[in-house]
């Protein structure tokens, strides 16, 4: 995969993330959206999650997520090859736990998917109410996070911070 492409989330980072969320992971229903490689995905069913569903408009991509997950016996992963914008929109199902790790908003002019998805009143909608959402950004990127979230934790990890958010059930 060209790393244009793909960024995968790198094992240091990987490693604290599941950290945080181990108790929290085993029979979720997790959200892999940009999935990329689908690492975090794939990470999350290798420790117990019930489903996970890979979003990534990349057929490329997209092939070889399907090839890891038959490689790996996961077989309650089920890729869709989608934009994850057009996917949150159009999603009539529930999860848990959605990782979000868009292209990052660098420079002016860039397209800030993690501003957009905060600010998307239909991802509030597909979050069960104890979900969280993990959103991997710029280190020097700082987004609102605005109502109806509730930003529970900010973690930095060399280039990138991870954004632990859930709905704010008490501002609904």
């Amino acid at each position: 995969m060209p790393n244009a492409v793909v960024r995968p989330t790198t094992d240091r980072t990987r490693e604290a993330l599941f950290s945080i969320l181990q108790s929290y992971v085993g029979r979720a229903k997790v959200l892999d959206l940009f999935a990329g490689a689908g690492s975090l995905g794939m990470e999350a069913l290798s420790r117990g999650a019930q489903s996970c569903d890979f979003i990534e408009a990349n057929r490329i991509c997209a092939k070889v997520i399907n090839e890891n997950l038959a490689g790996l016996g996961l077989r309650t992963g089920s890729v869709i090859k989608s934009d994850a914008m057009s996917f949150v929109r159009h999603c009539h199902g529930k999860y848990d736990l959605v990782f979000a790790a868009p292209p990052y908003f660098k420079t002016p002019g860039d397209r800030d998917f993690v501003t957009e998805l905060l600010q998307d009143k239909k991802l509030p909608t597909i979050l069960e109410n104890d979900g969280i959402v993990v959103m991997e950004v710029d280190a020097n990127h700082h987004p609102v996070v605005p109502s109806p979230w509730e930003q529970l934790d900010r973690r930095r990890y060399g280039s990138c911070v991870i954004i632990f958010i859930r709905k704010n059930n008490e501002a609904s």
